[in-house]
């Protein structure tokens, strides 16, 4: 039904020319970005020449130069060691009396001498000093105090050495308890003494399977002849639909 329509609408050719075309020609041309930038970019794409004597230039120079730590402190820097006024550190008498201030201070160069000195003392050997130190010196040595007697050897079947042995094993105490070592767990008690006994008594008293009796152990049986037996029975008796 619409095939008609939907192909003469695909079809529709309005001419160029018209107002509203042209109005939007326009209007597409003001808000173009591409058209708007379009004599900046040729300007871009043009080559230019700035000469190296142009103020910009200069100016930048200047200011990168002002700028730099390195400008800013080369003068100081050419100009230093100018200001002592002598060749050398040592010809100035300032940094002289501070050097000479430094060593005086120093407490190793105040005591080179006194040390270089007390290696170089030398006492007489025959001195009273030197001789009670000698003397003093053997009396507390442990060397000279600990004398070791000489390594005797003795016969084995002399007196001394036998009645010395019998002295040891006397007062030997593995020797004295070598009889209860030897008697050590091989005790024995008979049957019927009164201690075994008292411990067999003491067992029952405390044993817990004599004192009570499992109930699953005795043997019983219900009493045949009780009133709830011979109720049983006669309740039984009188329900009975055979009877």
């Amino acid at each position: 039904y619409r095939e008609a329509w939907d192909k003469d609408k695909t079809q529709i050719s309005i001419p160029s020319d018209t107002p509203v075309m042209l109005q939007s020609k326009v209007n597409a041309l003001n808000i173009s970005n591409k058209h708007y930038q379009k004599a900046w970019d040729e300007a871009k794409a043009k080559s230019y020449d700035i000469r190296a004597d142009a103020i910009p230039i200069k100016q930048a120079k200047a200011s990168r130069d002002i700028a730099s730590e390195y400008k800013y402190k080369l003068t100081h820097e050419k100009e230093k060691g100018h200001y002592v006024g002598c060749k050398t550190a040592q010809e100035d008498p300032k940094l002289a009396l501070a050097a000479r201030a430094m060593m005086l201070q120093n407490d190793r160069l105040y005591k080179k001498a006194y040390n270089d000195s007390k290696t170089q003392i030398h006492l007489p050997v025959d001195m009273l000093a030197v001789q009670a130190a000698k003397e003093c010196q053997t009396l507390v040595s442990d060397i000279d105090y600990r004398q070791y007697l000489h390594q005797w050897t003795c016969l084995p079947d002399q007196n001394d050495v036998i009645h010395a042995r019998q002295a040891y094993d006397l007062q030997s105490d593995a020797v004295y308890k070598s009889d209860l070592e030897w008697l050590r767990g091989i005790g024995w008690l008979p049957n019927d003494s009164p201690e075994v006994k008292r411990v067999k008594q003491a067992q029952d008293l405390l044993s817990d399977n004599v004192y009570r009796t499992p109930i699953d152990s005795l043997k019983y049986t219900s009493v045949v002849d009780s009133p709830d037996v011979l109720l049983a029975k006669t309740n039984a008796e009188q329900v009975s639909i055979v009877r």
